[in-house]
């Protein structure tokens, strides 16, 4: 964590201090206390110092893995079980022991929590800026690292799936009730589920986890976060997302690939050799200054001079470049900032995906996907994985 920034911009709250009432999944909870508690917990940043508050039974794991300066427990103040107006009195006397008599809650912390120390003589403001979000989405040398990582081991699930379906064959509708075209494994369909569970088992062989992954064939592919089910085909365009977590860091990484069993009809080629264009475009926009709006201008125009609707000129599209061209990724898999309309500045030490797309049902859906860091000159892309259609 950069303590530096994290400290400055908690100094613009008005309040004596920052609290977290959340469990591990909440980003800015783990941001604010490196543990990874499974049930909620407070974490409170005031005056240049972090504490946490836990049950004994993560005491002592809080005090040898925790990020933060001073882990207390319930016992420290006789509650153990009790009741829940009890806890309130506890989190009240937690942070007056801290000398906190305001405080500053993200725009999603508990409401019964935030109440609940009002009525007990706390001031309770909303950080309706949401500061820690911002300050997440400047990542240090060590953050990017993380990510890093969980992108080779998103490549090495995509290598995985890839080789799926090129060991494929593909029926040729005499097989009894097989559909012409459908692609085969072992003699029966290759499925969704089926690739999904090989990208799976890989991400875990490689310390990284993913509940949902997309793998996405024909006119799924054409509904950008349709996950995806049943037997593929050749000839069809094959949208595969992963976006895995590193059990280890918690950082994420994100990487989309298309691909194509077979031969694409003229106009699959057509639109995917247009999003290579627009990811082109999208990436040479990249620098510190430029802003989300304009990567994701720059996307739009390749799009829109090759005469395809997108979100920009139609909101209400169904068909075309129909979501943002990406957003920052780290301890969320979606996090700030957005390269989208409105999309604020870039700056080093951003990681951004960088996704255009085109989709329309009777076609299909094409998608590509790298993942970038912003540089003090430019930006580095962290994917190294081919983009590749048609696999041979």
């Amino acid at each position: 964590m950069d303590r530096s920034r994290l400290d400055d911009a908690l100094s613009t709250t008005g309040t004596d201090g920052y609290l977290i009432d959340a469990s591990q999944e909440d980003a800015n909870q783990f941001y604010l206390s490196g543990f990874t508690g499974p049930d909620p917990f407070l974490t409170l940043a005031a005056d240049g110092e972090t504490s946490m508050l836990v049950s004994g039974l993560e005491y002592g794991r809080a005090r040898s893995e925790a990020t933060v300066d001073v882990v207390k427990r319930h016992a420290d103040y006789d509650y153990e079980y009790g009741g829940r107006e009890e806890r309130y009195d506890m989190y009240a006397a937690f942070m007056r022991g801290k000398g906190v008599e305001s405080v500053s809650m993200p725009p999603r912390g508990p409401v019964g929590t935030a109440d609940a120390l009002r009525e007990r003589g706390i001031d309770v403001r909303v950080d309706h800026e949401d500061r820690l979000t911002e300050v997440r989405a400047v990542k240090t040398d060590e953050e990017i690292a993380a990510i890093r990582e969980a992108q080779r081991a998103n490549e090495a699930a995509m290598r995985a799936a890839e080789e799926l379906l090129r060991e494929a064959d593909v029926a040729d509708g005499h097989d009894g009730d097989l559909v012409e075209e459908t692609l085969l494994y072992d003699g029966t369909p290759l499925t969704s589920e089926r690739v999904k569970s090989t990208i799976e088992i890989e991400l875990l062989n490689h310390g990284c986890a993913l509940d949902e992954t997309i793998v996405a064939g024909g006119e799924q592919a054409a509904d950008p976060h349709d996950r995806g089910s049943g037997p593929l085909r050749a000839n069809e365009a094959i949208i595969i997302d992963i976006f895995p977590r590193s059990k280890t860091t918690r950082y994420n990484a994100d990487m989309t690939r298309t691909f194509c069993v077979g031969e694409p009809s003229d106009e699959l080629r057509e639109r995917y050799a247009i999003t290579e264009e627009a990811l082109s475009a999208a990436l040479e926009a990249i620098e510190p200054g430029a802003t989300g709006e304009d990567v994701h201008a720059a996307a739009c125009s390749v799009y829109e001079d090759a005469g395809y609707p997108t979100f920009r000129t139609d909101p209400k599209t169904e068909v075309g470049f129909i979501h943002s061209t990406g957003h920052g990724i780290g301890l969320d898999v979606h996090e700030l900032p957005r390269l989208s309309s409105g999309g604020g500045s870039l700056e080093p030490g951003h990681v951004v995906t960088v996704e255009p797309g085109l989709y329309d049902p009777a076609v299909g859906g094409v998608r590509i996907e790298d993942l970038v860091v912003v540089t003090a000159d430019g930006y580095e892309n962290l994917t190294e994985y081919p983009i590749e259609f048609v696999i041979d």
